[in-house]
């Protein structure tokens, strides 16, 4: 299959330019395997605010307005926002609802597979389109922004067959990072339901991620345009963008577990703060495009991006060190 190759191309670019990313998504990891059981209190808040900032950011992607107060008013208080639609109020809770079946989920340790995707799909359309909640699209659909058309709806069932074959074979031998990112863009090309589908691959690839120990990852509203770019870049063979992204929303969320726990090295603050105190040769514009480029540990905030005087100090050193003095 053609996509299986271009996948196969792009990767060894993608180890090959973000070997550091990748090594620290893993040492997080396995420092987050080290302090579990994280304690109970801290483990059960951590939950609550992430887990509602998710369902805020996957329905904000899609273009639900309620914000992440509202959304946090609807879930936690059960109330209703002035202005806003039924249709956006459902939306928010059967993600929750959603959220909690992929957690169970995760929790047994459960794979992918057809029957899950499609339970997952029917609880975000519950009460919204009871027509087609859980079942795959009989119907052609066209997207808007998207430089590709989704396959005939006579291939879904097929196509999908294929793609959950090939996370659980990985015969590929991709690793955690690249598997969320690959699964996330072939299920978006396939685009097997009429409606739904941005919040059921998010879901998807958070149950294959959490399933593997790791914290949810979630694609910021911010990061929006990013996120629809890094996709059509990948319909084309180029998945290099959507890689990095899956990685950073993964480190992310490893951070926020971390920072839990006291400890000097995850004591992040905004870049333009540090290039302040630190008084460093480079300005704040540099040291965003290192953040966005995944070359210093750090993490998106809304529009800010956050890191350490450490990450910034080690790649400076680093770079120091790399530099080949010429003859005279």
């Amino acid at each position: 299959m053609e996509w299986i190759n271009y996948i196969e191309k792009e990767i060894e670019v993608f180890r090959e330019m973000h070997q550091g990313t990748i090594l620290r998504i893993f040492q997080k990891k396995q420092e987050l395997d080290k302090k579990r059981p994280l304690p109970a209190m801290a483990l059960q808040r951590i939950k609550q605010d992430l887990y509602i900032e998710w369902s805020y950011n996957s329905n904000s992607i899609e273009g639900n307005t309620l914000n992440l107060n509202e959304t946090r008013m609807v879930l936690q208080d059960g109330m209703t926002v002035k202005g806003k639609s039924l249709r956006e109020h459902l939306e928010i809770t059967n993600h929750h609802d959603a959220i909690d079946f992929v957690e169970e989920l995760a929790q047994k340790k459960a794979t992918i597979t057809e029957k899950n995707i499609l339970s997952i799909h029917e609880i975000v359309m519950l009460k919204i389109e009871k027509q087609f909640a859980g079942c795959y699209r009989n119907g052609a659909v066209r997207i808007m922004g998207a430089n590709f058309v989704p396959p005939n709806p006579l291939k879904v069932s097929v196509l999908m067959e294929q793609l959950i074959d090939f996370i659980q074979a990985n015969s590929l031998a991709l690793n955690d990072i690249e598997m969320a990112a690959a699964m996330h863009h072939r299920f978006v090309w396939i685009h097997p339901f009429f409606d739904g589908n941005g919040r059921t691959v998010r879901l998807m690839m958070n149950l294959f991620l959490m399933q593997k120990g790791y914290p949810p990852a979630i694609i910021l509203k911010n990061d929006r345009k990013k996120y629809y770019e890094a996709l059509n870049q990948a319909n084309n063979g180029n998945y290099g963008k959507l890689f990095l992204l899956v990685a950073q929303a993964i480190e992310r969320s490893l951070d926020i577990y971390l920072m839990a726990y006291p400890g000097e090295d995850y004591q992040y603050q905004s870049i333009n703060t540090i290039v302040e105190e630190e008084q460093l040769p480079y300005g704040q514009e540099y040291i965003s495009l290192l953040a966005r480029q995944g070359k210093i540990d750090a993490f998106k905030e809304g529009r800010n991006w956050y890191t350490s005087k450490k990450a910034v100090n080690d790649y400076l050193s680093n770079r120091k060190r790399k530099r080949v003095v010429k003859p005279k």
